[in-house]
């Protein structure tokens, strides 16, 4: 029997105005189990989940219970800073590294604790614009190194997410990273639409997700079909970004990156149990009415659909998921 992967998704974009209540009615109505935390309003206001004080915290860990939902993975911003402290005309910020690891880094490894999660998702720092990213594995791939290790002193896991305009934009790239790292804490985190948005085709992205095989901890899904078609773009504009679409309809290909991932399921269900997850996860992100550089947005009427647009995927390739049923109402 091919193994289950368990669905979760980025609860903030379920809800029109990122309540903590409408995140987690909609994800419960869903039938989702999981979810992944990034920006939430526990009542005093939208933040980021590394801006949460103790008593939202607190509050918000006894609310998921009651809505019967664990946390997947804190979506954090790590990594979505300057590599270097120079003026590229980009606005990221720069933090110096060993200020950016007592800081960013350890609250990133508290929230997790404190959600009972064991993944952080993050990223690769963004390279001076106009640089190659190639150029810079070295440097990032030292600073992922000390990531890792302060994530893995804690039980917790790091994933790299593949995205444009950071010096991890490709699988390749991630591939390489991967490799210089060389670190159990570290893994990497598969996203085809953020490969095609830079103008690959469905072949190459399928490529990427090869790359990113021996690596790889989990998924985030969501798809992009663009009107226009273009060749590869060197530097993606994120706030224009507006042509996101289901898993089951965009250039992605996600029908052969799953059709692949069912037989390595069994693997990748050992590896993320090694470290503490309850499985493998498939994360969707969906972004059907706009996306940008820190996050998107569905509305609980798109989120609903892009779920079943992957579950549909999923069915057609014959990989098992489970969704919240009757014995588990009765079981609460």
């Amino acid at each position: 029997m091919t193994t289950p992967i368990l669905l979760s998704g980025f609860a903030d974009e379920a809800a029109n105005e990122k309540l903590a209540v409408q995140q987690y009615s909609a994800f419960a109505a869903l039938g989702l189990k999981y979810y992944s935390i990034r920006f939430i309003d526990a009542g005093e206001g939208i933040k980021n989940v590394m801006m949460l004080s103790d008593a939202e915290i607190n509050h918000l860990v006894k609310m998921q219970g009651d809505y019967g939902l664990k946390v997947s993975s804190i979506g954090s911003p790590i990594g979505k800073v300057k590599l270097k402290d120079v003026d590229d005309g980009t606005a990221n910020k720069f933090v110096p590294f060993d200020q950016y690891m007592k800081e960013d880094v350890a609250r990133a490894c508290d929230r997790a604790e404190a959600f009972g999660a064991k993944l952080i998702r993050g990223f690769a720092f963004y390279h001076p614009k106009g640089t190659k990213p190639e150029e810079h594995i070295d440097q990032v791939a030292d600073q992922l190194t000390q990531i890792a290790e302060a994530c893995d002193q804690r039980g917790l896991t790091f994933g790299l997410e593949v995205e444009a305009n950071l010096v991890g934009q490709t699988g390749q790239l991630l591939e390489a990273i991967a490799a210089k790292v060389n670190h159990p804490a570290m893994l990497t985190i598969f996203d085809a639409a953020n490969i095609v948005t830079q103008g690959f085709t469905p072949d190459e992205t399928y490529g990427q997700y090869l790359a990113m095989k021996p690596s790889l901890g989990w998924v985030h899904i969501k798809d992009y079909h663009d009107p226009s078609p273009t060749a590869r773009i060197d530097h993606v504009d994120e706030a224009s970004l507006s042509n996101f679409v289901p898993a089951d309809r965009g250039d992605s290909g996600h029908e052969a990156i799953l059709r692949d991932m069912k037989d390595f399921l069994p693997e990748l269900h050992k590896r993320m149990t090694a470290r503490g997850a309850d499985g493998v996860f498939m994360d969707l992100e969906p972004h059907v009415k706009g996306g940008g550089q820190f996050g998107g947005f569905s509305g609980p009427d798109g989120f609903g659909v892009a779920l079943r647009g992957l579950c549909r995927v999923l069915d057609y390739v014959g990989i098992p998921y489970g969704l919240r049923t009757f014995e588990d109402i009765k079981a609460s």
